[in-house]
């Protein structure tokens, strides 16, 4: 289910809220339904490349490694 970004009418308040696109969203601040949901921004190629190697990174340090192919299993010091 991907995560929507939403502001409320009736409380002012802004959330975020992890639902499928045909369900209502109810403000969790006050209950309303009057939510509007605002508009995402992705990031850019650029970033996402910079992003997915810090995070394996991070994980290949605390030693996950089940999310890298066998040569790049083959460069890691044992």
């Amino acid at each position: 289910m991907p995560l929507y970004s939403f502001h409320c009418s009736a409380c002012d308040a802004d959330s975020e809220l992890l639902m499928r696109s045909d369900e209502t969203a109810i403000c969790p601040a006050c209950g309303s339904d009057k939510m509007e949901r605002l508009p995402s921004w992705i990031a850019p190629d650029l970033k996402m490349e910079k992003i997915r190697r810090a995070g394996r990174a991070q994980a290949a340090a605390s030693g996950d490694l089940s999310n890298f192919s066998r040569k790049e299993l083959s460069t890691f010091k044992k």
